[in-house]
């Protein structure tokens, strides 16, 4: 079958934090992408707010370098298990996966995921150890670990031989032994030219092209993204449109552009093997086809793995309610919804009992979390309410997710950890001991037992002001000079159940003369709470309110009366 020796496609994948966007940022830097002189950014891949602030990659994106007369196109996927459907998408658009594995830490479970995704789409493997000048580096342990997981995951014989690399992307540097670095990444990209397969095609077969990602222009409105298969795509052709109910219809190519370096160019052509972006489709969706329209063939739709947590959104029915927000009404609510959808394959949006409110359904805390912010940030005013697992009926058993964890810390804390994750219902699968005071531990654990697990390990005064005589009685989530509302939860007591305080109270004067001066007020800071924070900190009773300037917890009856009413309900048998 012949193939294009011009080009290569390959995804780099990781865990998170392993160095991935570094490395593209290397990359783009040696293979002449950016002029000597030019400012770039670092991460340059990380063009969200959201992924510059926390130093993640939440969608998959692609770039193009050249090296010795060949175009390589890689695509930068996330390393967080929650964005999982954007790596699944991103391994339809190429040929070979860049594997980085932290020279430290190791294979953790997101390599675990993406490398199993990866073996399964029968995708050759370069195995790239990264962070080689850590002190803490054992190159030599990382890679007999990887070659353990490819044993793990049933890799045959062709992809257990894998070439191995080592690197330090923030310097640029590349070798094939870990102490004997090259000062450039040449390494690297001849070991790409030489180990992922050019795209194969079969000559004279009609066009198809996939849809894998979706983008919008100001000028062209809606972006497909597509990697041709077979055939050509031309700018201003008619082409077949195989949508995904089945149905065909006639579409024209408006615009045709494909990627350099980090700039979309208008082209004329794009032809096998290349991933290009197509404007004048305006309603077009991940998973469709481009055809021909003598000979329309569809190619198979990606499917990407089910949900496993839900949050319920509902616009913002607090009394403060329109004071930060421009975009407060369920209509506009569900229409931000349907475009999430539409352009994020792991994310569904349910109907619930009530018109105005919605189940989320995702990945992850983390994704959800970062889905509620993104809107908050466009003037969106949400009532989030407390994460719940999906839980799904096979073959009449009801099944709930699972999650695999590996938690590194220090000796002392075993014992602590143990215990944490014991009351979470975790399951102990592996414990490493690296000799270096730190213990590796890996747990199965029910994804329900990890809501909210993170934050028991987050220590530190991340408070600010409050109000004195109640800062006794627990944690402050709110401080002098903020508006509140009733039934709005402004801390957290000790005692199981609510306590219902008056943080407006004022200080009655009189008009009786002090022989003393007024008593010097110290405050203990507040406790700021995050939006992943906070949807973990909910109880059952209890929702978020999410507005562009603030995060508020509040319970869903914000009445004192009707709670208690519905507590006695509640209590009420029959």
């Amino acid at each position: 079958m012949p193939s294009r020796d011009d080009i290569r496609n390959v995804a780099i994948v990781a865990h998170v934090d392993h160095g991935k966007t570094t490395l593209v940022d290397a990359m783009l830097w040696q293979s002449g992408a950016f002029r000597a002189n030019q400012e770039v950014a670092e991460r340059v891949m990380d063009s969200m707010d959201l992924e510059r602030e926390k130093g993640i990659t939440i969608l998959a994106k692609n770039t193009a370098v050249r090296w010795q007369g060949v175009k390589v196109n890689i695509v930068d996927t996330p390393g967080h298990a929650d964005f999982g459907g954007e790596v699944e998408r991103a391994l339809t658009m190429v040929d070979g996966v860049l594997l980085l594995v932290d020279a430290s830490e190791g294979p953790l479970p997101q390599t675990r995921f993406v490398l199993r995704k990866a073996l399964e789409a029968r995708l050759p493997v370069v195995l790239v150890v990264n962070k080689v000048d850590r002190g803490d580096a054992r190159p030599a342990e990382v890679v007999h670990e990887v070659e353990e997981l490819f044993l793990d995951l049933d890799a045959d014989e062709d992809q257990v031989g894998f070439p191995i690399l080592f690197a330090n992307a923030r310097t640029g540097e590349c070798g094939r032994t870990p102490d004997a670095l090259e000062a450039t990444l040449a390494p690297l990209f001849q070991t790409l030219l030489e180990h992922v397969p050019a795209p194969w095609f079969d000559e004279g077969a009609p066009l198809q092209a996939l849809v894998t990602n979706l983008d919008a222009s100001p000028y062209v409105g809606r972006l497909a993204l597509c990697r041709v298969r077979n055939g050509e795509l031309r700018r201003g052709d008619a082409v077949a449109w195989c949508r995904s109910d089945g149905s065909i219809e006639r579409a024209k190519i408006a615009e045709l552009y494909v990627t350099e370096a980090l700039d979309r160019m208008e082209a004329d052509l794009a032809g096998p093997g290349e991933i290009c972006a197509v404007a004048g489709i305006p309603e077009i969706t991940i998973g469709e086809t481009l055809a021909d329209l003598d000979d329309p063939r569809p190619l198979p739709v990606t499917r990407v793995d089910e949900p496993s947590l839900s949050v319920t959104v509902a616009i913002n029915t607090a009394p403060l309610s329109g004071q930060d927000g421009t975009k407060v009404t369920a209509r506009l609510l569900k229409s931000r919804l349907d475009q999430e959808v539409i352009g994020n394959v792991s994310i569904r949006v349910l109907d619930t009992e009530r018109p105005e409110m919605w189940e989320v359904q995702g990945r992850g805390e983390l994704q959800l979390a970062i889905l509620v912010e993104v809107m908050r940030r466009e003037g969106f005013e949400l009532t989030v309410g407390k994460p719940q697992v999906v839980i799904r009926t096979i073959d009449g058993k009801t099944h709930e997710p699972m999650e695999r964890v590996a938690i590194d810390a220090p000796e002392e804390y075993l014992g602590v950890v143990s215990q944490l994750l014991a009351l979470r219902k975790g399951r102990m699968e592996q414990m490493v001991n690296h000799g270096t005071g730190w213990v590796r531990m890996e747990y199965v654990v029910p994804a329900r037992g990890l809501i909210g697990f993170r934050t028991e390990f987050m220590t530190g005064q991340t408070t600010q002001f409050a109000l004195l005589n109640l800062q006794e009685r627990g944690l402050l989530f709110v401080g002098p000079g903020e508006e509140v509302y009733e039934g709005m939860i402004v801390g957290e007591n000790v005692r199981a159940d609510d306590m219902d305080v008056n943080p407006t109270r004022e200080k009655k004067l009189s008009n009786v003369r002090q022989s003393t001066a007024e008593e010097l007020v110290r405050l203990i800071p507040k406790t700021q709470l995050s939006l992943e924070q906070a949807l973990e900190f909910l109880r059952e009773d209890e929702c978020v309110e999410v507005t562009p300037k603030n995060v508020r917890l509040r319970k869903v009856l914000l009445s004192q009366q009707e709670r208690v009413r519905a507590g006695r309900r509640a209590r009420t048998p029959g």
